[in-house]
């Protein structure tokens, strides 16, 4: 049964994700289709809620995410960042003038008013990211309830003199507070096992979302020019275009017999999902995963724009979920409802005892190589 689903997957070369333009519209009318049974049972096990929480947060999330958009444009430049609170249902966003907060309020977001703006936090995490940083420092972004940028240290390296010296710095491009995390992320790249989604050389990955003429994965996963071939070993393709580090993603074209469709894999467990857009969903809301080492996994996404340091360099723009993943993962989708979300870059931990996931937004990857999301 696995290795059927995976020879369908790799055939319709799919996988999901979301992010911002070239993909996306606004849903279609079938994104109004109820959850499926097997998104609903995934969140009960990997987010402890029962079916009608899982219905009720899925429907509030939805919600959340058309009122962010129009939040941003009735706080303009006051705009300071916001998110979801799956406790109360609701989105939150902050605001630096207390004469947008009305308007605010008026798109159905509650307010908070707060010092810094979102414009001036991204910019003090922009003279970061001109920094280099020593492997004691495991990443950096903009948290919208701090209303700073959290810089990640790794426990044990804290005291590094490297690590203190770069905080100082950090401290000097603007408002920064320290937190400490267990491990240095890593990418989930693995060594060649049989029947798993796609192999270049001795690396496998998994696909992440289907475009119109290929697919899209991460950028650590193969370099341009690249031969891709399934788990079969069949051809697929080769890598059109590769970054990584400075941004971890990839697209491949699909030919010799291989096509595209707009399904991620449920791998048995749960049914497969359809891809209708790449909304982008906001701090806060429930998303799953789908890789070809760990399957169908879920959890919450905890912040965006984040730098995230490998050994191999930083990667930026990265968005950092409470999704556990291995080895072989790397590539594969992040969906949140319906809508494609990102590719698998890497994390620390596992999914035996837990850990955090990055991965890089699908509509930065489509704006990028002038890609085309293909959604049902």
């Amino acid at each position: 049964m696995i290795r059927t689903g995976l020879s369908a997957l790799l055939l319709l070369g799919t996988w999901a994700a979301a992010g911002l333009a070239p993909a996306a519209a606004a849903p279609s009318p079938a994104s109004e289709a109820p959850a499926s049974t097997g998104l609903l049972t995934a969140m009960q096990k990997d987010l402890g809620l029962t079916e009608s929480q899982a219905k009720a947060r899925l429907a509030a999330e939805k919600t959340a995410t058309a009122v962010e958009s129009k939040a941003k444009r009735a706080a303009g430049a006051s705009y300071g960042g916001s998110w979801f609170n799956p406790d109360s249902g609701t989105l939150t966003v902050t605001v630096t003038s207390a004469q947008k907060a009305d308007a605010v309020r008026a798109t159905g977001a509650t307010v908070q008013l707060v010092k810094h703006s979102a414009q001036q936090l991204d910019a003090a995490k922009e003279r970061i990211d001109a920094l280099s940083a020593p492997a004691g420092v495991s990443s950096w972004h903009v948290d919208p309830k701090a209303n700073r940028v959290v810089v990640n240290v790794v426990a044990a390296q804290k005291s590094d003199n490297d690590v203190r010296d770069f905080l100082d710095r950090a401290r000097q491009a603007g408002p920064v507070t320290v937190k400490e995390t267990a491990q240095a992320p890593q990418t989930f790249a693995a060594g060649t096992v049989g029947g798993d989604p796609y192999y270049t050389g001795n690396v496998r990955c998994s696909i992440g979302f289907s475009v119109h003429g290929g697919f899209v994965t991460a950028g650590h996963c193969g370099q341009a020019g690249a031969s891709v071939s399934g788990w079969d070993g069949s051809y697929i393709g080769n890598f059109q275009g590769s970054s990584f580090p400075d941004n971890d993603y990839a697209w491949v074209n699909v030919g010799s017999g291989w096509w595209t469709a707009p399904v991620v894999l449920g791998w048995g467990s749960v049914s497969d999902q359809l891809v209708r857009g790449s909304n982008e969903a906001p701090i806060g809301a429930s998303i799953c995963r789908s890789g070809s080492t760990t399957h169908w996994r879920c959890g919450n996404l905890l912040a965006k724009n984040e730098t995230v340091n490998y050994s191999q360099g930083a990667v930026h723009q990265m968005t950092k979920t409470s999704v556990c993943a291995e080895g072989g993962d790397s590539g594969g989708s992040f969906i949140s409802g319906d809508q494609a979300q990102g590719v698998t870059s890497g994390g620390w931990g596992n999914c035996s005892g837990g850990g955090e996931t990055w991965y890089q937004p699908i509509n930065e990857i489509l704006g990028r190589y002038g890609l085309t999301l293909h959604t049902a």
